[in-house]
């Protein structure tokens, strides 16, 4: 079986050919070093780093899962190894300030890091990213001091870091949580309560963890308003940097779960001693605006993390396709003497394909742009620049979270397909992949709280601006494409679509504002679907401008890939946009069904 868990060729289109991440050195002083040589040597590193040390223990991960016992729970036996390789090479904070431990590097590179990373072995990476998440989190809102104890021991590895927001009777609503901070009296508060589903909330991987806790301030008001964000270490701090006693933060359980079996879900108890200590992370009552910081990044990387297994999925399929004999060809069906074709021959094999191929590099290609805009809200040439891009991230969010995992777990799907029976058996990476992508539908905010999010809050923010600014960008690549012969038919039909979403966007966010309302977020998600497939088909358009563009100077050796981006778009465009535009004409009729159903309607 192929050890290639992502398309290096794709990689190397998108980052640049199209966005052009080389470029970025011109921007900032900060990224001085990072030319294409050297972009290329650590995404080269990585993919060695990806294939070689985090994909050998997926399996093993997966098998042996996470052990608890006594409190303490114990990670797959090869994980320790990999992760103390994985943090000698300073690969857990790519993008972070290097005072602290990070690397520096553009966030549009550091996309392609974290797909072969997450391709390869995702499980694994969720104890770093949720380290990064709280450090990220500690360098906005930490003050000096807390920064100076916890930030490099945490970007470096030493510490690991989690995100503790949902509890057993609140879930998704978070203003519900009950955990309650009381005043010490000298900075420091006493935290009581209990945190569900916490990724990595305790391993056997670091010397200490340091929590992020959500929590209310006794006498706080009620809902979110009265929420303040506090840092709860696992181990107490002295002043001299060594650890301290034990902080009362007490793991009472693992969760048995269908898939990433090597990252231990936990439930942690804070306080049930009297003797939980935390600090308060940034303002009273306003945890809920630090957290969102965290929360934002956390459904950009659970984006990844799907997309990641998809890309995994796809290559995976592409290769069995390829390699695996199985009937005649179809013009051949009744010739007794034909031989054997591999099942890529076959037209509804080469469907699916196709199916995975132009999902799986649109994804790629939104995933790294966000990145891209990351790098641009930072270090663009104007504050009107830096603007919207920001607002592109702002709009872009809930797709590249909701969207790309709703058809990352197709794509899973569509590749265990290709398989046949194989691919439902543990002998082949398709079911782990299956399993692992589904969770990325639900955390960080489930996708029907994305689809809410796109339309009751990014669909009008700043009066509409993101969104016509996105609309713009669309048009840009349009008008690029129908100049040009070959892409002409195909932008038509996406100029077309982009067009119609408009009506559907002013109609959905009309009625949200509406009496229909709750018929309005009742078709939330498949108005998700209706802004994804659109987007889907930007990028693939923008991606078939660039390969035109290269072909009329292509080495001969890249003339089939430049054509295959083409018949990526013409697949699409075909395939896919005619369900889109059905899809606009039922959310323009906007059926209140869903809401209207009473509830003794349901069985039972």
């Amino acid at each position: 079986m192929t050890q290639v868990i992502s398309d290096q060729r794709d990689i190397e289109f998108v980052i640049h050919e199209i966005l052009q991440a080389q470029t970025l050195a011109e921007l900032n002083d900060n990224y001085a070093d990072f030319n294409k040589k050297t972009i290329d040597m650590i995404i080269k590193e990585a993919k060695n780093i990806a294939i070689k040390a985090l994909l050998p223990i997926s399996k093993e991960g997966d098998e042996f899962g996470c052990t608890f016992e006594n409190g303490k729970v114990t990670t797959p036996p090869s994980f320790k190894r990999v992760f103390d390789l994985f943090n000698e090479g300073e690969w857990l904070a790519p993008t972070e300030d290097p005072q602290w431990g990070g690397q520096g590097m553009p966030f549009t590179v550091a996309a392609a890091i974290a797909e072969y990373f997450n391709g390869a072995n995702y499980p694994f990476m969720m104890y770093c990213s949720a380290t990064r998440g709280a450090g990220h989190l500690l360098e906005h809102f930490g003050t000096q001091e807390q920064k100076n104890t916890y930030l490099k021991n945490m970007y470096t590895g030493k510490w690991a870091g989690t995100m503790l927001l949902t509890e057993p009777g609140a879930g998704s609503d978070v203003g519900a949580l009950i955990t309650k901070a009381v005043p010490n009296g000298d900075g420091t508060y006493n935290i009581v309560g209990e945190k569900i589903f916490i990724s990595g909330g305790e391993q056997d991987l670091t010397e200490n963890i340091i929590h992020p806790v959500l929590a209310r301030i006794e006498g706080a008001p009620a809902g979110t308003k009265g929420i303040s964000l506090f840092l709860v270490p696992k181990y107490r701090v002295k002043k001299d940097g060594s650890l301290g006693e034990f902080n009362d933060v007490i793991c009472t359980g693992i969760e048995h779960k269908m898939g990433i079996h090597g990252n231990a879900t936990c439930t942690l108890s804070l306080g049930a001693k009297g003797n939980c200590v935390g600090t308060l992370l940034g303002e009273e009552n306003k945890g809920m605006k630090a957290m969102f910081l965290m929360m934002n990044l956390a459904r950009l990387l659970a984006g990844v993390q799907g997309f990641a297994c998809a890309g995994a999925a796809y290559m995976y399929a592409l290769d069995y396709a390829r390699n695996r004999i199985q009937g005649r060809d179809l013009m051949e069906i009744r010739n007794p003497d034909a031989p054997a074709v591999p099942i890529i021959r076959h037209p509804d094999v080469r469907r699916q394909l196709m199916v995975m191929k132009s999902n799986v590099e649109a994804m790629r290609t939104l995933i790294y742009y966000v990145h891209y805009c990351m790098d641009m809200s930072k270090y663009a040439a104007t504050d009107e620049e830096k603007a919207k891009y920001q607002g592109f991230i702002d709009i872009l969010t809930p797709i590249a979270k909701g969207y790309i995992t709703d058809r990352a777990f197709e794509v899973c799907s569509q590749g265990m397909q290709v398989f046949g029976g194989y691919g439902f058996i543990e002998d082949y990476p398709m079911a782990q992949l299956l399993r692992d992508v589904r969770i990325t539908l639900i955390y960080e905010g489930t996708n029907g709280i994305q689809a809410m999010d796109l339309l009751g809050r990014k669909l009008g923010m700043n009066n509409g601006k993101p969104v016509m600014d996105l609309f713009g960008e669309m048009q840009i690549t349009i008008t690029r494409a129908k100049n040009m012969p070959a892409l002409e038919k195909a932008a038509t039909k996406v100029e077309e679509v982009v067009n119609k979403l408009g009506d559907v966007a002013i109609h959905m966010g009309t009625t949200a504002m509406g009496p229909k309302m709750l018929a309005a977020f009742a078709n939330a998600h498949p108005f998700l679907d209706a802004v994804g497939d659109t987007v889907f088909a930007w990028m693939l358009l923008w991606r078939a401008v660039t390969a035109a563009q290269k072909l009329e100077t292509a080495k001969k050796k890249d003339i089939p890939f430049y054509q295959g981006v083409i018949k990526s778009l013409e697949f699409y465009a075909q395939t896919v946009l005619p369900i889109t535009l059905g899809r606009f004409a039922a959310l323009l009729g906007t059926s209140a069904v869903a809401v209207e159903i009473e509830d003794n309607m349901f069985p039972g």
